[in-house]
């Protein structure tokens, strides 16, 4: 597993994930809860495991993310639907997602209750402290529907990861421009689409540039110097590692299995066009063996 486990699997769970963000059917589900525009209901549906938390909650967890973007959303969005019409709703959402994606036959197949039973014990033992939004997707209770507890074990997965991912972000003094700004320069997202939809002023975008070129990571044409390259890759290295333990506990075995499992899934949602250009989730086409 090239790359290590945790890296490996979060390749073929992360694209099965975004369909909250991506769907027609989450926006959908968002319009119908009364949510105003994108933003806020990708707030909502991604913060409903939270309860009904303030604007600076959500900022500080999701970390990428300007104040004013958060603000704008939160917390008028409980006003129009309270946090357990909005995971009733994003379930319901994705359901049907899935459903439509994969097909009605995939969707009720015994593979894919295989994959979500599988995804399920992997989430659960998910070492939880410190990771917030982890932990509140963890403690949601296990959905009856194959499609909906596949996508929600994927969901506490991907949250796991992230919120050790931030830990080390912080650990490492990179606040959350310079987070993107090295994203960018690793050519693993489109920096102007990183900063405009995380509503950052360009002026914060060069302040973080001009930290990062003095810190020794940026060149002067933006591109990423040796240590940058090192930087990047230590992060990205022990974000991996904080993200293994779900695989460890599910075993080699079953982890392939689920890799195996996933994988169609993952490329059907790849192939369906869903993530927008810039791909602010930092994947990149072409990494399915055989691609």
């Amino acid at each position: 597993m090239a790359g290590g486990t945790a890296r490996w699997m979060w390749e073929r769970y992360e694209p099965v994930h975004d369909l909250v963000y991506f769907a027609p059917e989450a926006r959908q589900a968002a319009d119908e809860l009364g949510m105003r525009g994108f933003w806020m209901g990708y707030f909502a549906l991604r913060a409903a495991p939270l309860g009904a938390v303030s604007p600076s909650v959500v900022t500080s967890s999701f970390y990428v993310f300007h104040p004013a973007r958060v603000a704008r959303a939160l917390p008028d969005a409980w006003g129009y639907a309270d946090p357990a019409q909005v995971l009733a709703a994003r379930w319901e959402a994705m359901d049907a997602a899935m459903t439509r994606l994969f097909g009605p036959d995939v969707a009720r197949s015994a593979e894919l209750a295989e994959a979500a039973d599988l995804a399920w014990e992997a989430a659960a033992a998910a070492d939880t402290p410190g990771r917030v939004l982890a932990a509140a997707n963890q403690a949601l209770e296990r959905p009856e529907r194959p499609t909906v507890r596949l996508w929600q074990a994927l969901t506490t997965l991907r949250e796991h990861r992230g919120d050790g991912h931030v830990a080390v972000l912080v650990g490492l003094e990179l606040g959350p421009v310079e987070a993107m700004v090295l994203k960018a320069a690793a050519g693993e997202s489109d920096g102007p689409f990183l900063r405009e939809t995380r509503k950052w002023a360009p002026a914060d975008w060069q302040a973080a540039e001009a930290a990062l070129c003095e810190r020794g990571f940026l060149a002067e044409d933006g591109s990423l110097t040796r240590a940058g390259v090192a930087g990047r890759s230590f992060v990205e290295n022990r974000t991996d590692w904080a993200a293994e333990r779900p695989w460890t506990a599910l075993g080699a075995q079953r982890t392939a299995r689920l890799a195996e499992l996933l994988e169609p899934l993952a490329r059907t949602v790849e192939d369906a066009g869903l993530l927008p250009p810039g791909n602010p989730v930092g994947l990149t086409r072409g990494r399915f063996a055989g691609r």
